[in-house]
């Protein structure tokens, strides 16, 4: 199983039709933890699972997804409601819950990979408006094999991110 994750576009639209034409059939499934600001009727939407973020104001976008890609279960939201600014104790409830073994989020613009009771957290950090030690403009590629989960982060122009890439045994 193989997957992109990308958040925080913030209105840049070209960004994501460029993961599209880079990745389409590439990857198992592409997510979005929100915040794109784009329409939710956008025909970008037929290609990403999709939540919403603090910045997209449309209810049609779902604010938690929980989506089986593989012999995995990823849990995904935005990270304002799971209040992730200070700390992922919310979201591994949340995700617990929902019986993830992957839970994607966005909001802080600060990437970041860990795992923790059996659960994978990842935060692919902001293609548009990073914060945080890693000034570069991110997404992630998450790769399950049978032992083990690999994160590599790569940035808005698909090089990979050698210094970002993290394993972790399952």
């Amino acid at each position: 199983m193989k997957i992109l994750v990308v958040s925080d576009n913030h209105g840049d639209r070209d960004c994501l039709v460029d993961l599209v034409n880079h990745y389409e059939g590439q990857v198992d499934a592409l997510f979005h933890c929100g915040d794109s600001e784009l329409e939710p009727t956008d025909e970008l939407w037929q290609k990403f699972i999709v939540v919403q973020g603090n910045c997209d104001f449309y209810d049609e976008f779902p604010k938690t997804v929980t989506k089986k890609v593989g012999d995995q279960v990823i849990y995904m939201t935005h990270g304002h409601l799971a209040n992730v600014r200070m700390g992922l104790t919310t979201l591994a409830l949340q995700a617990e819950e929902a019986g993830a073994t992957i839970a994607l989020f966005g909001h802080t613009h600060v990437l970041g990979a860990e795992r923790h009771n059996n659960i994978l957290f990842v935060n692919p950090g902001s293609i548009r408006l990073p914060r945080g030690p890693v000034q570069e403009k991110t997404y992630a590629i998450i790769e399950s094999t049978p032992e083990q989960y690999l994160v590599q982060y790569y940035n808005k122009e698909h090089q990979p991110l050698e210094r970002l890439k993290a394993t972790f045994t399952k």
